[in-house]
């Protein structure tokens, strides 16, 4: 029996930027360089919200 996967909790990049606290130009700037996941509807971004949190806490790994 196939598993049921859940859908991941998505939102603009201005819901994105008031939940975080910084700036929409810098969620968008992390969404363009491909640091953060998101999905492009048209011309809006969706970004993972879930995602964003984890990238927040624990930033580039190198």
């Amino acid at each position: 029996m196939a598993t049921e996967k859940a859908i991941p909790r998505m939102g603009t990049l201005k819901e994105a930027a008031a939940l975080a606290g910084i700036p929409y130009s810098a969620i968008r700037k992390m969404c363009i360089t491909g640091k953060v996941v998101h999905v492009r509807v048209g011309t809006k971004y969706l970004v993972n919200l879930d995602k964003l949190a984890e990238y927040l806490e624990t930033g580039d790994s190198k």
